[in-house]
């Protein structure tokens, strides 16, 4: 971003970044910058001093906001994470596998920069960690080194010595690996997911030798790329031993037993290389927030030996803060906040924060106006981005002098301003613009590989399962045979008449979970005899009698009048950004085709499916919103009177800025208040109508109804359903479900 640059060309940042190159022991820097330029200022200190970095932060929360943030500032380089346990300080409590996968990853690219011959990295290291985590003891890097094994083609190892070996640098055996730190073995191949890999390597034996060494899908375990070596760096920060296996100890998760597997502890400070940047977001707040862990982690210790659970002398499992700093004091230290020192004034004083509009875009486009005829730099990033620049270019402004503004289509948490004699510069958000600020970044969560159409790891004896080309068998297990000489793990499969089938591992994806009706138990295939393709050949006749049936009836809805609603207005997308999440990527298809189909001369009728939580109701109030602006009545259809509540009250809030009639018809409205409720709609004097199965009685009348959202259609009766086959030839229907398909679509094609 131009952003970025112009910093670099300030007078005052210049002296800075020599004064860093100049750097004695001793003397931190204290910048003393609002929290919303603390990101760019960091982006242009990586841009100046091109060395590896470590951004230290007080809350987990906030490194998450420091990580996505980072994402925009800096998008050609990959931020590192180095996120705090779960458990407090002497809980003890397991490692969530995400956290667990990202410290070891961080901890490998700084060690792998002290193998012999190793290449530096193209790109320095930049490390975001909070302060709980910087604390945290971890294994030295020397022994961290030592479990990092280095595996080449052709290359002669024991299977036995290694798998022992992998045990040890925290690896867990199991039958298929799906998600890394685990390891498996069936017979000559050795399948394993280091957490500095994105994908499982699968090396391939051959007698001790190693004959070929591939990635592979964790999902299909199919083999993807070859390579010709690989590393295997450890797992876990607390390495095995016997004596943490043996007796109460044995008890406890592993990463809990770290300070006792720990002869010399060291922290992340002790991998980064000599030449490295430290970087605090604010000391102050930092320090406060240690010395309540420190606390915290005291009042446990007490309490657990107490309860018996400690001895008086666990060691402890973190450093102190002071013990931290004292580390630090080898780097040059850099604090973006006030810190004990007297803030760098010259620095300081340029950022201030940006001027808020809270939705006023008529306000916004003034100062953008008046910041092109100052020549002020203005950058708007908004996930409105394109509407408030086609708003901008509506205003015919000449381009022959002044600054264009930047319209940037993407989110941040706030802006800022930046003034100097020289460069004037102003980053509006959408906090500034619309008034809400984008929420904290959820927890990363470790992606497990599941597609339970293709593994066989949740399969259990007595399943039934379905081979594609021999039809419904009943599962027995993983059997070990030898065919032709050669060792291979099948799968074996029961049919009619005690017949069985054996399936090669590698052949697991033909063979599928059985799903019937009911859960009743079905009839096996006989093998060896046409059954089975008489079985598809009958499905496929269905099928294309399904189809055909379809066909006419979606002709028919083709050539039907229907109402073309117009495209987005100005209210429209005021509307929408007023949204205070992120969209999906999901919703966000799931919104666009639903207002397409609304804008054909056809009625439309589609489905949305989606678990509970993920946003159907956006997408619906969207819909209705469009409808209303086209003078059309909206009528949402739910199975309860709660569920009305919860659609009336959201309905209300989000339109509450809009001269829209909303209103609902369940049993918690009286006799009386029901038929003025229906007169009113009947006369068109309600825009959107929220109601219960009495939304479906012959005596509710609409003056032009355009739009019909059923939420949870499968909850409906016959009698209903008849009701809303006559409405879906006049009005646009969207349904919604969070039932899963096979069920949503049978209810949707028969309702």
């Amino acid at each position: 971003m131009v952003l970025v640059d112009l910093i670099s060309r300030i007078p005052a940042w210049s002296r800075f970044i020599d004064s860093l190159k100049d750097w004695q022991p001793g003397s931190p820097s204290s910048l003393g910058v609002i929290r919303s330029a603390r990101f760019a200022l960091l982006a242009a200190l990586r841009k100046s001093f091109q060395q590896p970095m470590l951004y230290l932060v007080d809350k987990p929360s906030h490194a998450n906001l420091a990580l996505d943030e980072l994402k925009f500032w800096l998008p050609e380089i990959e931020i590192l994470s180095f996120p705090a346990p779960d458990p407090l300080f002497y809980e003890p409590g397991a490692w969530d596998p995400f956290i667990r996968s990202e410290r070891i990853k961080t901890l490998t690219k700084l060690a792998e920069l002290q193998l012999p011959g190793q290449k530096q990295a193209t790109e320095p290291l930049l490390i975001v960690t909070p302060v709980r985590s910087l604390m945290t003891k971890t294994v030295d890097r020397r022994s961290f080194l030592k479990g990092i094994h280095i595996l080449r083609v052709n290359q002669q190892h024991h299977l036995d010595k290694l798998i022992h070996d992998w045990a040890q640098i925290g690896y867990e055996a199991e039958s298929i690996v799906l998600e890394p730190g685990k390891f498996s073995k069936r017979g000559g191949l050795l399948d394993i997911w280091p957490p500095s890999s994105p994908a499982p390597l699968r090396i391939d034996f051959f007698g001790d030798e190693i004959d070929s060494i591939h990635t592979f899908d964790p999902q299909s375990q199919r083999n993807l790329k070859s390579l010709d070596s690989v590393k295997i760096a450890p797992a876990r920060e607390v390495f095995t031993t016997n004596e943490l296996q043996d007796g109460k100890l044995s008890e406890f998760p592993s990463e809990f037993l770290l300070p006792l597997s720990l002869e010399n502890p060291e922290t992340l400070l002790d991998y980064l290389p000599q030449n490295s940047l430290f970087i605090t977001d604010d000391r102050i707040q930092i320090s406060v927030l240690a010395e309540d862990i420190e606390e915290q982690a005291e009042k446990l210790k007490q309490q657990s030996v107490i309860d018996g659970i400690l001895p008086d002398d666990f060691p402890a499992p973190y450093f102190s803060l002071s013990e931290i700093m004292d580390r630090a004091d080898s780097f040059p230290l850099v604090d973006f906040g006030r810190g004990d020192e007297r803030p760098d004034a010259a620095i300081s004083d340029l950022f201030s924060p940006a001027p808020r509009f809270s939705g006023k875009l008529q306000h916004l486009m003034d100062f953008i106006l008046d910041g092109y005829l100052s020549d002020k730099r203005v950058a708007v990033v908004s996930r409105q981005a394109q509407r408030l620049r086609l708003m901008w270019n509506n205003l015919e402004i000449s381009t022959e002098s002044g600054i264009a503004p930047e319209f940037i289509q993407g989110t941040l948490h706030e802006g800022f301003q930046l003034t100097h004699p020289n460069i004037s510069f102003a980053l509006l958000t959408d906090s500034e613009i619309f008034g809400w600020e984008r929420p904290l970044p959820r927890k990363s969560q470790l992606k497990v590989a599941e597609n339970p159409e293709n593994s066989f790891a949740d399969l259990k004896p007595d399943d039934y399962v379905v081979h594609i080309d021999y039809g419904i068998g009943k599962y027995v297990g993983v059997v070990n045979r030898t065919v032709d000489g050669i060792t291979k793990d099948y799968l074996c499969l029961e049919y009619a008449k005690g017949d069985q089938l054996f399936v090669p591992v590698h052949q697991a994806d033909r063979v599928t979970n059985y799903i019937g009706p009911d859960g009743r138990k079905p009839e096996l295939t006989r093998l060896g005899t046409q059954e089975w393709l008489g079985v598809k050949q009958h499905v496929r006749e269905k099928v294309v009698e399904v189809a055909q049936d379809l066909l006419e009836l979606y002709a028919a809805r083709q050539v039907a009048p229907g109402f073309a609603f117009s495209r987005d207005s100005i209210w429209q997308q005021e509307m929408e950004s007023s949204f205070p999440y992120m969209e999906t990527e999901d919703q966000k298809i799931a919104i666009n085709q639903v207002k397409a189909d609304m804008e054909r001369a056809r009625p439309m009728d589609r489905l949305i499916c989606g678990d509970v939580g993920f946003g159907k109701t956006e997408v619906a109030l969207r819909a209705a919103f469009k409808a209303s602006c086209d003078s059309k009545q909206v009528a949402v259809l739910v199975p309860t009177t709660v569920l009305a509540q919860q659609h009336y009250e959201t309905f209300k809030q989000r339109f509450a800025s809009f001269p829209l009639n909303v209103e609902m018809l369940s049993r918690f409205r009286t006799v009386k208040e029901q038929a003025e409720i229906l007169e009113k709609l009947k006369q068109g004097e309600i825009d959107i109508i929220i109601g219960t199965h009495r939304l479906v009685s012959k005596d509710v009348q609409f003056k032009d109804l355009g739009l019909l959202i059923i939420d949870e259609e499968q909850r409906f009766g016959v009698s209903q359903k008849e009701f809303l086959k006559k409405k879906r030839t006049e009005v646009d229907v969207l349904t919604m479900t969070a039932t899963p398909i096979p069920r949503t679509l049978y209810m949707a094609l028969t309702g």
